[in-house]
């Protein structure tokens, strides 16, 4: 196939309307990616944070299993009213 002259001409401004359209959807395409980079890094940290609750009251449960000293049914009826003292969405 021979490409004539009229043809080239067509075709350079495709061309170039081709790459346009092709530099938008890669934009698009990494804003996105920034998008669930960032929801992410906000879910893990909110993981973060659950945890270190949770190892907060696992060291409080091993000091009330370990120490003899202390009445164990107090230990755990205090527990129950700070869970109950936390805000809703903090208590899981």
């Amino acid at each position: 196939m021979v490409l004539n002259t009229a043809t080239i001409w067509v075709l350079i401004p495709l061309a170039a309307i081709f790459a346009g359209i092709f530099r938008q959807f890669f934009k698009l395409k990494e804003r996105q990616m920034e998008v669930v980079g960032r929801d992410s890094a906000e879910r893990a940290a909110q993981y973060a944070s659950h945890v270190e609750r949770l190892e907060q009251r696992v060291r409080v449960l091993e000091r009330i299993v370990t120490d003899k000293g202390l009445d164990l049914h107090d230990q755990i009826e205090r527990l129950r009213d700070d869970r109950q003292a936390l805000p809703a969405g903090e208590a899981k």
